[in-house]
């Protein structure tokens, strides 16, 4: 009887040993999960959820390569600018230089230096009589604004009682005008570069200024 049993029991002690060796063997855990119903267990690191997790990475990014946003609109195209006025001579560009709608206080206040200051001169020397208005605003030596320095008091002789006087549509004040838009944009050469004060020729206030140029009958000093 005893025999028996000891056949028995190394029977199945065989038999538990190869079921072990068949669960262990490569491959065949899946399969017999699925045969008998059983869950499958995915690791951590497995390679499914770390391609998902990329794939979601990918969707999330925030750098459109086809130029377009999130809600599939076109991004904003970049503003563009006016192309800048060319000419072979000043006069040329003035007469190309298109007039604004209407007048900002700055452009005015320089267009009526020009105007009343220098319109009887050439263009050239027109063009320099701004540019001193603008280099005393970028001095810190005057008042910071175009038109704080035109109406600084005792500096430009056509401003009266603070006010500038009006002036008289036509080509002149036109011209004044180009002018002034030139000189604030920097598109002409200045022939009286760094000048901050000028005079007419016809009088001699004595200045120890250094001297810059003559252009008609005014004289440019710095």
């Amino acid at each position: 009887m005893s025999r028996i049993l000891n056949v028995a029991s190394v029977a199945a002690v065989g038999m538990t040993a190869a079921t072990m060796l068949l669960l262990a063997e490569p491959g065949f855990a899946s399969d017999l999960a699925a045969d008998a119903n059983f869950p499958a267990l995915i690791a951590p690191a497995a390679d499914a959820p770390v391609v998902a997790e990329q794939a979601d990475l990918s969707i999330k990014s925030d750098a459109p390569l086809d130029g377009t946003i999130e809600n599939g609109a076109e991004a904003p195209a970049p503003e563009s600018k006016p192309a800048p006025v060319t000419a072979e001579s000043l006069a040329a560009l003035v007469a190309a230089t298109p007039r604004p709608a209407n007048l900002d206080p700055e452009l005015r206040c320089l267009a009526g230096t020009v105007y009343f200051e220098s319109r009887g001169e050439s263009l050239v020397g027109q063009l320099a009589v701004a540019h001193v208005v603008i280099n005393r605003a970028q001095s810190g030596r005057f008042p910071k604004s175009l038109c704080g320095v035109v109406h600084q008091r005792s500096q430009f002789s056509f401003v009266r009682g603070g006010k500038m006087p009006a002036v008289r549509e036509g080509t002149q004040w036109a011209n004044a005008i180009a002018i002034a838009q030139i000189a604030r944009d920097g598109s002409w050469k200045n022939h009286a570069p760094g000048a901050l004060f000028f005079h007419a020729r016809y009088v001699s206030p004595g200045w120890r200024k250094t001297r810059i140029a003559q252009i008609d009958n005014h004289i440019f000093y710095r």
